[in-house]
């Protein structure tokens, strides 16, 4: 006490000397007892990792969820599907871009037993989930392949080390249960080094007791093809040298795959289909030049459907059309009408159409959106008609046979070409 007292001439409180002075002994004793020993503070070789425990589909109503425990370190990952109009707006620098996904990491104070008020996402929870988001991303589908934006969000309910590779872990068989068809799972391991210069010691899933009195914190997420996202920090002012790295990789790869296999034995791929709470989502494809027919004067077309089946339906400058709704059905149906809106006339094939215009000479019938052609007085029926007034009323639909287009698209029609020569 009385060196410590020389030491810190500021601080002349006999408890803060006592307990620098407990916590110098213990960092001594617990390097040592792994050097020398090969056995951690908790009892663990250093290649061992804590017990891992796993429940997907935790939540019932999420479209995705699990909780991930190893140890006392312990997340609850969620995942949420949306629309491709949730795409996440970013600005910066180089313009504006959209990100389809979103990965939030959240650290309560609860989580490792303090009380403090929550003032937002600090510098912590900012890069441990930047870190756990490289992990995964380029895991997830293709938008072609799987159109929805995705977002997860890992609530740390208890920390003791290592609670961004558990946000990895568990973010990874949340997507699984979301139905997500991931290329891979995905499992992440913080490897720490004890080294006093002639000798060292790397260990596996470092606890927070190891972060804090250890020498390296090294975090290594991948699949069991390969590592997809690292960070490392070091305390050590020399590095740490090449040999001793590679030494890391090996031991982390070796307890990442024990980790995959846990998570394999559990949830081995993604659901066959996503929660029935998630919007189901269709994508169609029509030319540029059918953009503005498909959305109708003053988008009359798209508003009709929005109304009749309550679809989310957003349209891409490349003719992407991407119909969202939670109910199936309304889904097909929605799907079915901007088919219809955007079908293509061909000749031999029969429409019912509606009569909107009536002339002497015949009638012109709206047979799809936007496209109108002439039921010339002749066709109408077998018999001579004399006043077109007499068969035909405006407002009518009347099924038709479209027998002829010209370079111009004029379309003619024939109803007597459906009629059996009885009838009118």
């Amino acid at each position: 006490i009385a060196d410590m007292t020389v030491k810190f001439p500021e601080t002349k409180t006999v408890s803060f000397q006592v307990m620098t002075l407990m916590e110098e002994t213990i960092y001594g004793l617990a390097r040592a007892h792994i050097l020398d020993k090969r056995v951690r503070a908790d009892g663990r070789k250093t290649d061992e990792i804590r017990p891992i425990t796993i429940q997907a589909g935790f939540l019932p109503r999420t479209h995705g969820s699990a909780v991930f425990t190893r140890g006392q370190t312990q997340t609850m990952a969620t995942v949420t599907l949306g629309t491709p109009e949730d795409k996440q707006i970013l600005d910066d620098l180089e313009g504006r871009s959209l990100d389809k996904f979103m990965l939030h990491y959240n650290f309560p104070g609860y989580s490792t037993g303090e009380v403090r008020p929550d003032r937002g996402p600090g510098r912590r929870e900012i890069g441990h989930g930047a870190l756990a988001k490289r992990a995964l991303v380029h895991l997830l589908p293709s938008e072609d392949l799987f159109p929805y934006t995705i977002r997860i969000v890992s609530d740390i309910l208890e920390s003791n080390g290592s609670s961004s590779m558990a946000t990895v872990c568990g973010g990874s068989i949340a997507l699984f249960d979301a139905g997500v068809p991931m290329k891979g799972a995905c499992a992440g391991i913080a490897m720490g080094l004890i080294t006093d210069g002639s000798k060292h010691a790397v260990v596996s899933d470092i606890s927070g007791f190891e972060d804090h009195f250890g020498d390296m914190d090294f975090k290594l997420a991948g699949t069991a093809k390969g590592i997809t996202a690292f960070q490392m920090d070091v305390k050590l002012a020399t590095g740490i040298p090449i040999a001793i790295l590679k030494e890391a990789i090996a031991q982390a790869t070796s307890g990442r795959n024990h980790i995959l296999g846990v998570m394999n034995d559990h949830l081995s791929t993604h659901r066959a289909e996503i929660s029935k709470h998630a919007p189901g989502i269709a994508k169609l494809m029509i030319a540029k030049d059918k953009i503005g027919q498909f959305i109708g004067p003053g988008g009359k077309n798209i508003r009709g459907i929005i109304e009749r089946t309550g679809a989310d339906i957003q349209v891409e400058d490349d003719g992407s059309i991407f119909i969202a709704c939670t109910d199936r059905v309304k889904l097909e149906a929605a799907r079915a009408m901007v088919a219809y809106y955007t079908m293509e006339v061909e000749i031999g094939k029969t429409y019912t159409g509606r009569i909107v215009s009536i002339k002497d000479f015949g009638a012109f019938v709206e047979i799809l959106p936007g496209k109108e052609g002439l039921l010339h007085i002749s066709e109408i029926a077998h018999q001579r008609v004399q006043r077109v007034e007499d068969v035909l009323k405006m407002g009518e639909e009347v099924e038709v046979k479209v027998v002829d287009m010209d370079s111009a698209g004029k379309i003619r029609l024939s109803r007597k070409a459906l009629l059996t020569p009885e009838k009118r």
